[in-house]
């Protein structure tokens, strides 16, 4: 299976990504292995995910969350 995931950061701002395994990605975030936006903001909290079952439609989902203004990101979860 393929995630998109959301995380909120200890700044209070959201991240989105991809991934394979979330719980392993999100634990990644919080030890400052996971992405550059979040390094500096940890610890992350999960607040949503999705599934899917190929890659690409995983990817297009998150750019689509990208696209979501803050409040609208919000009322996914």
């Amino acid at each position: 299976m393929h995630y998109v995931y959301v995380v909120e950061c200890s700044d209070g701002t959201y991240y989105t990504g991809y991934t394979t395994d979330v719980q392993r990605r999100v634990a990644e975030h919080d030890a400052g292995d996971g992405a550059k936006y979040t390094r500096g903001r940890t610890p992350v909290e999960l607040r949503y995910t999705e599934s899917f079952e190929s890659k690409s439609a995983a990817m297009s989902r998150e750019y689509e969350i990208k696209q979501l203004s803050r409040s609208e990101k919000a009322e996914l979860f």
